[in-house]
């Protein structure tokens, strides 16, 4: 596995229980350094599946991946996108790999949400409402469109 995880004590639910049980989880991708940390459960069995999920979420925001030219479209992009429209909730598994995904075509673009919107086959404001759901992905997308001289957008209605 490419990931370390801690188990440690931290503040939180559980009352007297809490400092003699260590159930705060931290992972760490160690490629790159990006770590989650989950504490807000009264277990690590509870706590663990918080940290991998926000861990995931981490490095689909934090981590980019070069874009190869043609057809780019993942198998899991192309059964969640139908008619333009991208069917996923953000607390679904899939959500980080789209997410990802979608951040990683929109860097190969310039951050161009036009043209990634079009080289992903769905619509720009689909596109967007994908990105807005994690608002640290989409800050990261309004800083890198005005890095690249775009103007940054606004948050598109749910």
């Amino acid at each position: 596995s490419q990931c370390s995880l801690t188990l440690g004590r931290t503040s939180g639910p559980g009352g007297q229980h809490r400092n003699k049980v260590s159930t705060a989880v931290e992972i760490v991708h160690c490629p790159t350094g990006v770590r989650a940390r989950a504490s807000e459960r009264r277990s690590v069995k509870e706590n663990r599946p918080v940290a991998i999920r926000r861990l995931r979420l981490a490095l689909a925001t934090e981590v980019r991946v070069g874009v190869p030219a043609g057809e780019i479209r993942s198998d899991l992009w192309k059964s969640r996108c139908r008619d333009k429209r991208i069917v996923c909730n953000p607390r679904h598994r899939d959500y980080p790999a789209l997410l990802a995904e979608a951040l990683d075509v929109l860097e190969a673009c310039g951050f161009d949400s036009t043209r990634a919107a079009m080289r992903m086959c769905c619509s720009v404001s689909q596109l967007h409402k994908l990105v807005a759901r994690h608002p640290p992905a989409w800050q990261l997308l309004n800083q890198r469109r005005v890095e690249h001289g775009h103007r940054p957008l606004k948050s598109p209605r749910p």
